[in-house]
């Protein structure tokens, strides 16, 4: 009722309304008109005059009081082509309801016989059911009837789940016009399913069908539609579909279900994570609220990959100002729009300038006084900076060090710098740099009030640079793609994990730490590419080449997350892990480092030799 008052000044639904009340009074004048024939063997001949007269006299009144029950049980106020069980537990209230008013009409010397009166509440009921079902009847007809028109160009698909999610989706799969693809089976792993049919379509089998069943019903296309399963299950499932050379596409997670979003509108492209094979890293978000709320954060390199992440987290944790300094002009314009759209209360400042300007790190970090520093600036690019050492060590390791010594100088509470697995027993100059990063704060941890801490992660997932938007862009392209070498192997994490890996870290320093995330088994590149091949519908090295350009300059085949030297301990969160500080004489690595500042301001050529000498680990390609 109250959907239809919201409504009452739209013509399109008024005149539907009035449309379905007049059916229901046609059919219920037909429905007992019916009752009474039958009565009569269906001789109207033989009906009394005194029946007619009564059924006359009666049936107006009848079908006001019909209409009006209705009413009250919301009957015309449905979406006709979604009407289900709901409405029809909702038709047999109303008629329960009629029922009983039905036996006083009666009583009252309704002028009808009761066995015509009984007849006709029950054609009445199912010509109401009729009538609500009759839309969604067309509208399925007119959908097969269009699916038929467009059989040459549909993919046949399959569909993974037979729970919510799944039924969900075949429900739509029957009921939309607007879908191009033809769903012909189900797969679950729940046995008890298997041989019984979703909306219709059949449940042939579990995983291990999978194969079998692309090849029987020549499936083009496949959907994961188990929002709730477990990493490690969709990743055992997602390896079975890469084997079958279908496109594969993902549903979104369950909250998309909660909130009425699941829909094929809203399947995804398989996204690597899905075949990472473990669950996303979860953080105490109470206690990252509780050390950023109400401080002032300031994030270097505040508009990349990882700072501008770094600024979206933040700005969600109600921080008394946020600060981003970034040097490139267009990033810092990037995050600093997207803030200011999704969190307008946010007491931000977007400055630009470079962390190698001493005079510009020392006035911003004494102006704004911020309590929290992220570290995120830095050159990452390893061939780069294998080709330009003198610029990973000038931004890497001396903007590192001038924003150490201005958060130490200002009394900043906490410093942490993201760091990188590259650089555990580095074989290229910018693990090397990073290197020196981390021994840079925890000599600064030693020698000031402000504790400093580096969080040490792997790769990350769709961050600029990285391997995967490269490999997304090849397959678009149309191959080849280019894996350096087939044994390759790397440990990934999403943008939003490392994140919250470096905000947790933040949390538990107490000056000195490297953190180091538990990210389970490293990932085999070559595998990856060819799956990501696989599904997106193609077979690698018959529709997509795989090519092999070797190893770039300074590229290793294993990356390290953990120096031997280094020890390590638990944390709360059982997947995060501290290093213990490397042992090393401070005095001694000032000297190094004024020697390093004077060499790559000289823009000398054995730039990688010097850094050699201060890191012990570093070891150069050519002598691995």
């Amino acid at each position: 009722m109250n959907r239809l008052k919201n409504n009452k000044l739209n013509p399109t639904v008024l005149s539907k309304v009035l449309l379905i009340i007049l059916l229901d009074v046609l059919a219920t004048a037909v429905a007992f008109f019916l009752g009474l024939w039958f009565r009569y063997d269906f001789v109207f001949e033989d009906i009394s005059h005194y029946f007619i007269e009564g059924y006359l006299s009666s049936i107006g009144i009848w079908c006001a009081v019909t209409v009006g029950v209705l009413f009250l049980f919301n009957l015309y106020n449905c979406i006709w082509v979604f009407v289900g069980t709901s409405e029809v537990f909702r038709i047999l209230g109303a008629y329960a309801v009629l029922a009983v008013i039905g036996v006083a009409f009666h009583m009252y010397g309704v002028a009808l016989p009761r066995s015509s009166c009984i007849i006709g509440l029950i054609l009445s009921g199912i010509f109401t059911l009729g009538i609500r079902f009759s839309y969604r009847m067309i509208r399925t007809l007119q959908t097969k009837f269009i699916h038929m028109a467009h059989a040459s160009g549909m993919k046949n698909v399959m569909l993974i789940g037979a729970g919510d999610a799944g039924r969900t989706l075949a429900t739509e799969f029957s009921n939309s016009e607007y879908i191009r693809d033809n769903l012909v089976c189900v797969i679950d792993d729940n046995p008890v399913k298997v041989g019984k049919r979703l909306c219709g379509i059949p449940i042939v089998g579990t995983r291990q069908d999978i194969p079998t069943m692309v090849e029987r019903y020549k499936i083009s296309k496949i959907i994961f539609a188990i929002p709730s399963a477990s990493g490690q299950t969709r990743k055992e499932i997602l390896d079975i579909c890469t084997t079958t050379g279908c496109e594969v596409q993902m549903l979104p997670g369950i909250y998309q279900m909660v909130n009425g979003e699941v829909s094929v509108s809203k399947l995804r492209k398989v996204d690597p994570q899905d075949l990472l094979g473990r669950e996303p890293i979860r953080v105490n978000l109470d206690e990252i609220m509780d050390y950023v709320s109400g401080k002032v954060v300031m994030v270097t390199g505040g508009g990349g990959s990882i700072g501008s992440e770094l600024c979206r987290q933040i700005a969600q944790a109600n921080p008394k100002q946020l600060i981003i300094f970034e040097i490139y002009e267009n990033n810092a314009y990037d995050i600093q729009m997207e803030l200011q759209r999704t969190c307008p209360e946010l007491n931000l400042e977007v400055l630009i300038g470079s962390v190698r300007n001493t005079n510009r790190v020392n006035y911003v970090v004494s102006h704004y006084k911020p309590d929290l520093v992220f570290h995120a600036a830095a050159h990452k690019h390893v061939p780069l900076m294998e080709d330009s050492p003198n610029e990973a060590i000038k931004n890497n390791v001396f903007g590192t060090y001038k924003m150490a010594k201005a958060a130490a100088k200002y009394g900043v509470k906490r410093f942490v710098l993201i760091s990188t697995d590259k650089a555990v027993n580095p074989t290229n100059i910018m693990g090397a740099s990073k290197r020196l990063c981390e021994m840079v704060v925890q000599m600064m941890n030693r020698q000031s009030d402000t504790e400093f801490v580096a969080v040490r992660f792997g790769n990350v997932l769709g961050s600029n640079g990285s391997v995967i938007p490269l490999f997304k862009k090849q397959i678009e392209a149309g191959g080849p793609v280019t894996v350096t070498h087939p044994d390759i192997i790397r440990y990934f994490m999403t943008i939003p994990e490392a994140v919250s890996l470096v905000l947790q870290a933040g949390y538990y320093a107490r000056g000195g730490e490297i953190f180091i995330l538990d990210m389970g088994e490293p990932v085999k590149i070559d595998t990856m590419a060819r799956n990501m091949i696989r599904l997106s519908g193609y077979e690698p090295d018959v529709d997509i080449k795989v090519m092999y350009t070797g190893l770039r300059p300074g590229e290793k085949l294993y990356e390290e997350l953990l120096m031997k030297e280094e020890g390590l301990q638990d944390t709360d969160n059982k997947l995060i892990h501290i290093g213990k500080p490397i042992v090393m004489d401070d005095e001694v690595f000032r000297e190094q480092l004024d020697r390093l500042e004077k060499a790559c301001k000289a823009e000398v050529g054995n730039m990688k030799d010097i850094v050699a000498e201060i890191v012990p680990t570093y070891k150069r390609k050519q002598e691995v």
